[in-house]
């Protein structure tokens, strides 16, 4: 896809949320035990393919890659979009990365038509991932696979129609494929500081699973981990700078001492930064996007600077949104705090900082 065809795909998805995804539908969804509006999710499906932006074309979809995901999901972060588009998207590439042809001709194409989400639950707790600490096993009682083990802060776990689990089977990890409403399959919906992504706690005990082909070498997991971490990245680019918007619209608007409080060497100082910060960030995440549709060899190396540089500059930026907005931040009725919860929520999502800052040590041989 070209520059332009980027730019218009970036137009197209911004006009779209600021229509369905405005500050009230967040609100509301939030609060709703649904976790998306249906009418909006048929229609990133029917008129927008957004569903199926990753998943190849002889199953339904577009086949775009990393780069077209970053794009839309930075301006997701931007929306603060209530959807389980995230998550279903890694589901989509994870299976599309598998190689297992069984496996993506049965679940893509109702993805890409919207009818199936997804998740993917690599590491048992959330957290940087790591093939030698996964505890969930697998067994095959001659009949089917069958997964037992605990999976925690799950994107969307707790609705999804299909989960992508890693487990240990003969000495080595796979990914299962566990329908949402397995036998022997527990999703408890967590209560946790970020309201507009829901996580969940999965438990399996024996649940039936379909063994994804090709899924057990790592370089293939670390590569759909390292996906995970340049979505996110571009999504936290789109909070941070929706934070920066909304500091420098207030900064404008606000008057003390008969003069607006963005004349002020303080506050200016501080959107300079900020701006520095969002658009250091916005090139780390279109590099690390592009490295790893390319399968660059150090395609990991750019993934963990991405994460670690925008997700410290997501909270960053949410906080000095709420600093530059004063008192009036603070309140439940402005939005700030929930880029504040979002970006808090992302920061430790698929590991903090000083773990991907470790990685990427290890990664370069410090």
């Amino acid at each position: 896809m070209s520059s332009d065809h980027h730019d218009d795909l970036r137009a197209l998805v911004r006009r779209f949320l600021e229509e369905r995804s405005p500050s009230n539908e967040v609100r509301r969804l939030m609060d709703s035990p649904d976790s998306r509006d249906d009418q909006v999710w048929t229609m990133l499906a029917a008129q927008l393919g957004l569903t199926g932006l990753v998943v190849p074309e002889e199953h339904g979809g577009a086949g775009h890659g990393p780069v077209e995901l970053g794009i839309v999901m930075e301006e997701m972060g931007r929306a603060l979009l209530v959807a389980p588009y995230f998550s279903t998207a890694l589901a989509a590439m994870t299976l599309a990365w598998s190689g297992d042809q069984d496996a993506c001709a049965r679940w893509l194409p109702g993805i890409a038509a919207g009818t199936v989400t997804g998740t993917v639950a690599l590491d048992d707790a959330g957290s940087a991932w790591d093939p030698d600490a996964v505890a969930a096993r697998a067994h095959h009682d001659g009949e089917v696979w069958r997964v037992s083990g605990e999976k925690r802060f799950v994107v969307d776990g707790h609705s999804a129609d299909l989960l992508l689990v890693a487990a240990r089977a003969e000495d080595e990890v796979a990914v299962f494929a566990v329908a949402g409403e397995a036998p022997g399959l527990t999703r408890t919906k967590l209560d946790y500081l970020d309201r507009t992504r829901d996580l969940a706690s999965v438990s399996l005990r024996d649940a039936p699973a379909v063994r994804i082909a090709g899924a057990g070498p790592h370089d293939w997991l670390d590569r759909v981990y390292d996906l995970a971490l340049t979505a996110l990245a571009s999504e936290q680019v789109g909070g941070a700078a929706r934070c920066l918007e909304l500091a420098v619209e207030h900064a404008k608007l606000r008057e003390q001492f008969g003069r607006p409080i963005g004349s002020f060497q303080a506050i200016k100082h501080k959107c300079a930064v900020l701006l520095l910060e969002v658009e250091s960030s916005r090139s780390a995440a279109y590099h690390a996007n592009a490295a790893v549709a390319a399968g660059d060899e150090h395609a990991s190396v750019a993934a963990a600077l991405a994460n670690c540089y925008s997700a410290e500059a997501f909270v960053h930026a949410a906080k000095e949104c709420i600093q530059i907005h004063g008192g009036i931040g603070y309140t439940w009725e402005h939005d700030a705090h929930l880029y504040l919860r979002r970006a808090k929520s992302s920061e430790l999502l698929f590991g903090a900082p000083a773990s991907q800052r470790s990685r990427l040590a290890d990664l370069v041989g410090i």
